[in-house]
């Protein structure tokens, strides 16, 4: 989708692009770690955001066609919007690792950096000549974290993979939708790349063990680079909390169960007279009593097949129809101001228009507007996570920039071409 003239959101009002933002300096915890990022579609470049806006300083390195997630989603004058958010607070440059002299160019990179991530198909990396052994040769102690589909090593490691191949495999895909019994339409997504940011949360986590392991003890010359393997597929396995417990002790398979919590009754979402969603979870013996007396049904609490949990998930329908009938007799905001007085959790299930105008976001400045010269307006972005009260406080330095716009910092700045060898790099397109 391609949007062109559009009209910004009101919290958005009044704001102006700008053009300087992409000089300023970042801060944070991680301030002084530098991280080469050889990262592509989700996985390896949601690590790095995280680390970015945490204060590392992450040069994205991209082929001179760019990282393929440029072009995705919807866009204003053709440049992506998600791109904003997903390359924040990098530094993007350009180098074709296909080309002659871009291994040297790649390993002065590494040399003055503390960190490597990647999420090429294993062996590529190798292949670029760009491996441990290299990277440990160019700068002794390097952290190599590689995200792949299915890990480094086993007979499935060379296949082709993408988030959704790890859903798949990794077992949270079958959990996803309703009853085989209830419904005959296929396992949903979760509306997100989920394999994919749930790799990149643990290589953003396994990045940082490593270099603490390696400035703990440092290796002996000649070591190759520490490697982190992240797979897809495992990182997602290892949400699945009782699944294998449950059919290792017991030869149970888990199978979806739509909205509702396998273990615990009534916890559910239920639908509202003006077609709003909401989740109501009161499945403690107080909570349910409490919710009861607000339908107006406190002598369920004595039914014996609500007894206690264990009689409610045994009954979940039964009792799921006696607060659907309430619940489709009022409107969201009214039941949920009711259940919020009786201390009942419950909650409205969002859009993004409810997120944007909920008073607890906006009081964290949660949701936050950043000025985006390559859209020429403000663009809204999920503040940084996790906080550090009293520190950061602007971590969102810049948006996502322009292919190849800190190519001059990266190559002159940083590795010391003169003009001539720097414009002799772009005349043989290898940046």
């Amino acid at each position: 989708m391609v949007l062109t003239g559009a009209v910004a959101h009101p919290l958005m009002q009044g704001m102006q692009s700008d053009p300087t933002h992409s000089n300023a300096q970042q801060s944070g915890p991680l301030k002084g770690l530098r991280i080469i990022e050889f990262g592509h579609f989700i996985a390896a470049p949601f690590a790095t955001r995280v680390l970015a806006d945490l204060g590392a300083e992450i040069i994205k390195i991209e082929p001179p066609t760019g990282d393929p997630v440029r072009a995705w989603g919807a866009q204003v004058d053709g440049e992506s919007l998600w791109w904003s958010v997903h390359a924040r607070n990098k530094k993007s440059a350009t180098l074709n690792l296909k080309a002659p002299g871009a291994r040297d160019l790649a390993l002065r990179l590494v040399a003055g950096a503390d960190a490597v991530i990647e999420n090429f198909r294993p062996g590529l990396m190798e292949k670029f000549g760009l491996g441990p052994e290299d990277l440990a040769a160019a700068k002794p102690g390097c952290v190599l974290v590689r995200v792949s589909g299915f890990g480094q090593t086993g007979p499935r490691a060379m296949d082709a993979s993408f988030g959704m191949i790890g859903e798949a495999i990794g077992g949270i895909r079958h959990l996803t939708g309703y009853p085989p019994e209830e419904s005959d339409l296929p396992p949903v997504r979760t509306g997100v790349s989920l394999g994919d940011t749930v790799a990149g949360l643990y290589a953003a986590i396994g990045l940082l063990s490593g270099l603490l392991e390696q400035r703990a003890a440092p290796p002996a010359p000649g070591t190759p680079a520490r490697v982190v393997d992240v797979a897809l597929t495992e990182s997602v396995l290892s949400l699945l909390e009782g699944v294998l417990p449950d059919y290792g002790a017991l030869g149970a398979v888990r199978q979806p169960t739509g909205s509702r919590i396998l273990t615990a009754a009534p916890s559910n979402a239920y639908l509202c007279a003006d077609n709003a969603w909401i989740v109501v979870g009161a499945n403690s013996p107080p909570l349910f009593a409490k919710l009861m007396t607000c339908i107006g049904k406190a002598e369920l609490t004595q039914d014996p097949r609500f007894i206690d949990n264990d009689a409610r998930v045994a009954n979940v329908e039964a009792l799921d129809a006696e607060i659907t009938a309430w619940t489709r007799a009022r409107p969201a905001a009214e039941i949920l101001a009711e259940l919020a007085a009786a201390g009942i959790p419950s909650a409205k299930i969002y859009t993004a228009e409810d997120i944007v105008a909920d008073p607890q976001y906006q009081s964290r400045s949660a949701v936050r507007p950043v000025p985006d010269p390559l859209h020429g307006q403000d663009i809204l972005h999920p503040a940084p996570v996790p906080r550090f009260p009293g520190e950061n406080p602007d971590a969102i330095a810049w948006p996502g920039p322009a292919l190849g716009a800190h190519n001059s910092y990266v190559y002159r700045e940083l590795l010391g071409l003169d003009e001539d060898a720097y414009q002799d790099l772009i005349d043989a397109g290898v940046i």
